[in-house]
């Protein structure tokens, strides 16, 4: 199976940061500081909370070699850490670009609890069902609020995001989301309770949250977990 490239992270991250620039999201003055720069601070404490919270670009296709399709451009704009004293927050935010029909595989988590907010472009199709005592799908018929209003959906049923609109995915909600096709290119945030990335993603079917990558083009920046340290 062909691993995620370097070239698609490097020309996701240039796609992702000029669409976001188009709907007017700013990003942090540091988002697009190349590894140069970060070599740099690799021994000063100041960018600590950047590097342990996993803040910045984070680009995977989840071990999928279907980036296309089952895949994320995401930006963590801020995040704490669970149990660690010195980051007590207890909040996320991650900006996302949603191109038409690429997703994460389907997912829950035993602690994270989100919202899904459409910000601006197009529309977002967000597909929820319940997770049963084995981590499955389960057939049960349940609640979510969308824009703060209760809405009854059965296993498989989607939420309609128009920009916006948002939709609460409480723990143990199996989700996959995506942009509508024909409605264009989106942007959307996830605001969320602290996000763990590496223990509190369960995913329904094998995957990576942080695979492998083919160093087939130059590096110039570094994704989340690839910050340099002292």
């Amino acid at each position: 199976m062909p691993a995620l490239t370097r070239a698609q992270i490097e020309s996701s991250i240039a796609e992702a940061a000029e669409v976001f620039a188009s709907f007017g999201l700013k990003l942090p003055p540091w988002a697009m500081d190349t590894t140069e720069v970060w070599d740099q601070r690799a021994g000063d404490p100041a960018w600590d909370q950047v590097r342990d919270c996993m803040l910045g670009w984070d680009v995977t296709d989840f071990g999928s070699g279907r980036f296309e399709e089952i895949g994320r451009v995401l930006f963590t704009v801020r995040n704490g850490r669970l149990n660690d004293s010195r980051y007590p927050k207890a909040f996320a935010q991650k900006y996302l670009f949603d191109p038409e029909h690429q997703r994460a595989p389907a997912h829950f988590h035993l602690s994270k609890n989100e919202d899904i907010c459409c910000l601006a472009g197009g529309n977002i199709l967000v597909e929820l069902c319940k997770a049963d005592d084995n981590n499955q799908r389960s057939d049960e018929r349940f609640q979510v609020a969308v824009d703060g209003v209760y809405r009854e959906l059965g296993p498989g049923d989607t939420v309609r995001l128009k920009p916006g609109m948002s939709v609460n995915i409480p723990p143990r909600t199996i989700h996959q989301f995506w942009g509508e096709e024909g409605t264009g290119l989106t942007i959307s945030s996830e605001v969320s309770s602290v996000c763990d990335d590496v223990k509190d993603n369960f995913f329904l079917d094998p995957a990576e949250r942080f695979p492998g990558i083919t160093e087939d083009a130059e590096r110039v920046h570094y994704l989340c977990n690839e910050y340099p340290r002292g």
